[in-house]
């Protein structure tokens, strides 16, 4: 017959439980976090376009260059989450309030330059699309 002491078990699943909570608290710590490779990069005035040239930009203010990576569900209510972030690139997988999703791969290119490799759901239906983003200045107060 196996005899367990109390001690000992109460003592694992206290530690089994502090580890769970350090690991709950790291992940929401970076959840919460800016990315370090967006770091260069301000929030502001961002020219968006789906090529390179920008031609038809659509302009856009946000006050982090890490929500430019949930480009597709922009008006939308969503938390996002770094998955990566090495070097100048950085995956980030958002879920929105109405059930889209997304996930997004942004390098940067400069400061004032970003790419957005993008995909996901929106409106039940799949996307996939490359953006280009060039910050321009500020935002204007209206």
């Amino acid at each position: 017959m196996l005899s367990l002491n109390p001690l000992v078990v109460k003592d694992g699943m206290k530690r089994a439980l502090r580890i769970g909570l350090l690991a709950l608290l790291s992940l929401s710590a970076t959840a919460a976090t800016s990315p370090r490779a967006l770091a260069p990069a301000a929030g502001g005035l961002w020219e968006v376009a789906t090529d390179a040239t920008g031609h038809n930009a659509e302009k856009v203010c946000v006050p982090l260059p890490e929500v430019l990576a949930q480009y597709e569900h922009r008006s939308g209510r969503c938390t996002r989450v770094v998955i990566s972030d090495v070097g100048t690139e950085v995956v980030i997988h958002y879920t929105c309030a109405d059930g889209a999703f997304g996930q997004s791969k942004v390098t940067l290119i400069t400061p004032r330059t970003l790419r957005i490799d993008t995909q996901g759901i929106s409106g039940g239906l799949p996307f996939h699309y490359q953006l280009h983003a060039r910050r321009v200045g500020a935002c204007v107060a209206r």
